[in-house]
């Protein structure tokens, strides 16, 4: 038996939803953990197409109670002493640390951790409230995947990261992944948008460190020399210290330098509406939509940065850029309107690369083989 436990239902299913089915073709008795996971009958009703068992986790994603993490860590253990699964995989910065805390504690025998990315707190500069979730997180994690078995992780940066600030010790194994992986065949290879303005995309968090102001600084410099592009953005404020405000976002959209989409459950028809997509982030693990806009055969303007840069070859598929240079990033973008004869080959070539880099059936085979689970 294996449990994954998670931060976000949803994720369950867009993001492990290959792992779980793998998993459970291999023969393996699966259960899954999240918070409020059965009050969403959307997600319940997949994975129970699945035969996956369910239950929920109280875990507060994004909250900074000590009290109330305590009880979710305390949870946690009771549920796996009832369950007694032979292995736990955590995924998300909490499950990762609280779950992986819950197996050692009841005697879990294999620990797995996958680390997504390092969010708000290794993001920006240590300051203030970032400063001490980072104080604290770090001291978290060195207690956490210390008890682990393997550590997963989905850019070589943030092992490297981990191994020196020593919150993963070196006798604990870490293997790197390139990412979750992307299912090529749901994001099939879409054509280019014909007989329309040129049209740039950015799907994310409405956070500081997804680069999104960058980017309405970018659209709104490109559009002063060409006002026919289109920079559109799709995506949700976040309960996060760092999210974009109302007012920012109403002036943008107001001013017509971007085009809000809003929060999509489904994103392909909005990269299948672009040319070119952007995500000018700070860091991340390795980043879903750039996945998915590859797989649909769009070039890729995204930063030099940890988790990012292992998407693009520069030149060839896209373009990188600095961290935190709108106009750098306004130049890239520039690049496309002056020469659009770059967008499909440099689309194919994305295409290219995630099938054979990132297809999320290779992904999965890595970690089923690290695991011991195939």
């Amino acid at each position: 038996m294996i449990l994954l436990v998670g931060s976000f239902s949803e994720s369950l299913v867009t993001f492990r939803g290959p792992l779980l089915q793998v998993l459970r073709a291999a023969g393996h008795e699966v259960h899954a953990a999240a918070p409020d996971l059965l009050a969403r009958q959307d997600v319940t009703n997949t994975l129970r197409s699945w035969n996956i068992h369910l239950h929920d986790a109280p875990i507060q994603r994004t909250g900074t109670n000590p009290i109330h993490d305590l009880r979710s860590l305390w949870a946690l253990r009771g549920l796996m002493l009832r369950l007694r699964p032979d292995a736990v995989l955590t995924y998300t910065a909490k499950p990762v640390i609280y779950g992986s805390m819950a197996a050692a504690l009841a005697g879990v025998p294999r620990r797995y951790a996958l680390i997504t990315g390092l969010g708000y707190a290794f993001t920006g500069k240590a300051r203030g409230l970032r400063a001490s979730i980072k104080s604290v997180l770090m001291g978290l994690y060195r207690l956490a995947l210390g008890r682990c078995t393997r550590v997963f992780f989905q850019n070589p940066d943030d092992l490297g990261l981990f191994r020196q600030l020593g919150l993963l010790p070196s006798q604990v194994p870490a293997t790197v992944v390139n990412g979750s992986g992307i299912d090529v065949e749901s994001f099939n290879l879409a054509l280019m948008p014909a007989n329309q303005p040129l049209t740039f995309l950015l799907i994310a968090r409405l956070l500081g460190d997804k680069g999104v102001r960058e980017y309405a600084e970018a659209a709104q410099a490109l559009r002063k020399l060409h006002p026919n592009i289109r920079c559109q953005l799709v995506g949700w404020i976040d309960g996060n210290p760092d999210a974009i405000s109302q007012a920012e976002l109403d002036g943008w959209v107001t001013s017509g330098d971007i085009e809000f989409l809003g929060r999509l459950s489904d994103v392909r028809p909005a990269i299948a509406g672009c040319h070119v997509y952007v995500l000018p982030s700070y860091r991340e693990g390795t980043p879903r939509t750039v996945l998915e806009a590859m797989a649909m055969g769009r070039p890729i303007i995204t930063t030099d940065a940890p988790g990012c840069r292992q998407t693009v070859t520069d030149g060839d598929n896209g373009f990188l850029v600095p961290v935190r240079s709108a106009q750098a990033l306004q130049q890239a973008m520039l690049r496309f309107v002056e020469s659009p004869d770059l967008l499909a080959g440099m689309g194919r070539r994305s295409r290219e690369i995630a099938e054979d880099k990132f297809d999320v059936h290779k992904v999965n085979q890595v970690m089923m083989q690290e695991m011991g689970l195939t």
